[in-house]
């Protein structure tokens, strides 16, 4: 059909085209020939079909056929099949391919069957015209994905495979019109998140960019060592004026410490104001509660046996009403912090510490200028608003209401001596938490109170090596951390205070409504004193004594020595034998606290400050990569990382700086636990980037894949691809997790050097406890 100078444009076939080889029952039933019948004749051979076309089109039910004739049934043979040739004119190539064949019906060119002994016939052929590159085939279709066709012809064997060193491993060959005419093969990436040639995500592109991983881990070591290097010397030419290393020894002719919290030096307790305000106190009345938004400061109604004698009961406990409401919150600030808690907790904790110093400025305000201190009898107290001091300790949790007389009482009882106060209650300020350890505040009158029978310089050691000791105090652990408070009380603390007539004890309070616990110190006369001249350091240590005079006399509990004290004051004293201890609640945060903890001072303090430093550039540099990953791999988990905990993953970094560029111990210290919360928080956003759920596929996926190998002793390709593809998703998340754990230890390390610069606090040698 057609010819080789006028080819058909197209030929669409729906029914038969035929050139079979006739059989042997068709020719014998148009001869009817007895003689033909007994003759072992063959079938006839199919005939040539030859179509000179540029389209065809073959429909499902339609078939071209060229086959052989079958054979009679005494011993002939069957045809042989015909030939059936396409001679395709014009094949479009390149970008202008189309297939020039619709086949969907049938093609036949077999040979005809045997009979008896008589063989079938051979196939036929069908060919057509030599197919150019890259199409091979009777049809020119275009060759397999993978493969490529540099030459003429038609024949399968011409399509090569493309070399494989030239595909990445991200790489798939994909189809192009017309066939592939030449390696190397075109490709694409398994998924748009890889790019062009080297199918690499942006993160590894720029690793590649320095020689790959082990050239840029190393290049970016250099840097950052570099970096902290500089950080460490601007550091300590920043802040070379307000701090002192932990390891020189002190000053010579300054015996105070200079531990945390800061106490004031000796020539401030001699000032001459001072002596006289603490020669006019009277009594300190601490407030209940923690200060927080659910459980706010408030005080007793009733007042102390102490101060019955220059108050009037029924005005103070109108005044406990009014600054009890003073001292409470409004909802929405108890509102946001909680918004805040579930957003970002630093950002609470500020919240809270902002809020209590308001609350602090607006309750010194009402008691100093508001008030009109109708509670006190003294009429000069009533008409200078003096009689009354409201303070708090430095951790904004310890409130204390300070009594004075006005001066016109005329009582010779008033004010009263130390050892006609004692017992005298001290309270620690803070709980126990990472933020807020336990700290006995001291200030101007307590210190020249204490002074009636203790040194300044041995109380003010006194202080500084017992709030060394309650920094390691943790909540949730209470009973075990408190023992050693007690131990260092009775064999440092107590030998020495005994010689100058007190003793201290551990003791807590009941608890309020809420379930807060207060713990403090329960200062009293001390039994067995060594006669004046005797050295402090040979002083004989008292017996434990549970017992507080008439007036604030304990019930005895048990024989371990564990005494109850007044109604007024009601608590328990803590010894070493049984410590009754409230049972803690466990909180959500419980388990941060294994990461966030107090810890001894480990010195050096600027070996610390390097790796500090090289630690939060680290931290940001793989905060950077992982965002970098992030972005390229999928924008959702980019904005999710960001958003959730907001901007938590970015902060450690300023929050560190600020830290570390900060002037004073103790300004250092709480920017340094700032930056230890914002580094937890972005801790979390690590470990709900990793998503558990898709490790668990992760590793059923790798354990399926070992298991194929070990039965059958193989996996195919796309398991190996698999396998690579999900095999380095976590580094960069487990290598910033270490970074931050690490980074947490060292920032507590810092934290601990800024608060206790002298490590002798620790030492469990008295004489070089007291000596120091």
């Amino acid at each position: 059909m057609g010819s080789l100078d006028h080819s058909l444009p197209s030929l669409s076939v729906d029914g038969l085209i035929t050139a079979d080889g006739q059989s042997y029952e068709q020719g014998i039933r148009k001869q009817e020939s007895p003689i033909l019948s007994d003759i072992g004749l063959g079938g006839g051979s199919g005939g040539t079909i030859l179509l000179f076309v540029h389209i065809l089109e073959l429909g499902g039910s339609s078939a071209i056929s060229a086959v052989g004739g079958n054979g009679s049934p005494n011993g002939g043979g069957g045809g042989g099949g015909g030939r059936i040739h396409f001679h395709w004119s014009d094949i479009p190539v390149g970008d202008e391919y189309q297939p020039i064949a619709k086949v969907r019906g049938r093609i036949l060119v077999r040979g005809g069957s045997g009979r008896s002994q008589g063989h079938p016939g051979e196939e036929g052929t069908i060919t057509g015209k030599e197919c150019p590159k890259g199409l091979y085939g009777t049809f020119c279709e275009e060759c397999p994905v993978g493969t490529f066709k540099n030459v003429s012809g038609s024949d399968a064997a011409l399509c090569h495979s493309c070399p494989k060193n030239k595909l990445p491993d991200r790489g798939m060959y994909i189809a192009i019109r017309g066939g592939v005419t030449e390696a190397p093969c075109p490709y694409k990436c398994i998924s748009d998140i890889y790019h062009m040639p080297h199918c690499r995500t942006t993160l590894e592109e720029l690793v590649y960019t320095f020689g790959g991983p082990w050239w840029f881990g190393f290049s970016l070591l250099s840097l950052l060592m570099l970096l902290a290097l500089g950080l460490s010397v601007a550091r300590m030419k920043f802040a070379s004026g307000d701090e002192q290393h932990g390891l020189l020894p002190p000053r010579r002719h300054a015996q105070l410490d200079y531990s945390f919290p800061f106490l004031e030096s000796l020539n401030e307790v001699m000032e001459t104001n001072r002596n006289e305000e603490a020669q006019s106190h009277v009594h300190r009345m601490y407030f209940m509660g923690p200060n927080t938004f659910s459980e706010p400061w408030h005080l007793p109604h009733s007042p102390p046996d102490q101060v019955k004698e220059i108050v009037y009961e029924d005005a103070f406990i109108r005044f406990v009403d009014e600054i009890n409401g003073v001292a409470s919150y409004q909802w929405w600030e108890g509102s946001v912090y909680s918004i805040l808690s579930i957003l970002a907790y630093p950002l609470a904790w500020s919240w809270l510490q902002w809020r209590r110093r308001r609350k602090l400025q607006r309750l010194r305000e009402f008691v100093r200028s508001e008030y009109d201190h109708s509670c006190l009898r003294s009429c000069r107290s009533r008409a200078l608003y003096e009689g009354l001091k409201l303070s708090a300790s430095a951790d904004l949790m310890l409130a204390y209401m300070d009594f004075y007389l006005g001066g016109d009482e005329k009582r010779s009882d008033l004010p009263p001596r130390l050892n006609q106060r004692l017992p005298m209650t001290l309270i620690f300020g803070g709980n126990g938490t990472y933020m807020a350890p336990f700290s006995l505040h001291n200030d101007n009158v307590l210190t020249s109170l204490m002074s009636q029978s203790v040194p300044p310089t041995v109380w003010y050691r006194f202080v500084a090596g017992l709030n060394a000791q309650l920094r390691l105090v943790r909540r949730g652990q209470l009973r075990m951390t408190f023992e050693p408070v007690l131990d260092w009380l009775e064999t440092i603390a107590n030998p020495t205070l005994s010689c100058h007539g007190v003793r201290v004890d551990l003791a807590w309070f009941q608890p309020t409504a809420s379930g807060y616990s207060q713990f403090g110190l329960v200062v009293q006369l001390a039994k067995d004193v060594q006669p004046a001249g005797g050295s402090v350091n040979r002083c004989p240590a008292p017996k434990p004594q549970s017992r507080i005079p008439k007036h604030d006399q304990p019930d005895p509990i048990n024989e371990n020595g564990l005494g109850m004290m007044n109604n007024k004051t009601s608590g328990y004293i803590l010894q070493d034998k049984g410590l009754h201890i409230p049972k803690e609640g466990r909180m959500i945060s419980y388990p941060l606290s294994f990461i966030l903890r107090n810890t001894k001072p480990a010195g050096h303090q600027d070996l610390i400050g390097l790796a500090l430093s090289t630690l939060i550039l680290g931290d940001f540099s793989l905060v950077v990569l992982t965002l970098i990953q992030l972005y390229s791999t999928s924008l959702l988990d980019f904005f999710l990382v960001l958003s959730i905990l907001p901007l938590g993953i970015l902060l450690p970094f300023p929050a560190g700086i600020n830290a570390l560029f900060s002037r004073g111990p103790r300004k250092s210290a709480g920017l340094a636990r700032m930056h230890a919360l914002w580094n937890i928080t972005s801790l979390i956003n690590v470990v709900r980037h990793l998503h558990p759920f898709l490790n668990l596929l992760v590793v059923c996926q790798r354990c399926y894949f070992f298991y194929r190998m070990l039965s059958l002793g193989y996996i195919t390709t796309a398991e190996i691809r698999g396998l690579k593809e999900g095999s380095e998703w976590w580094l960069l998340p487990c290598g910033l997790i270490l970074f931050k754990l690490l980074q947490a230890r060292f920032i507590d390390y810092h934290i601990a050097n800024q608060e206790i610069q002298d490590l002798m606090l620790y030492s469990k040698d008295p004489g070089l406890f007291w000596q120091s």
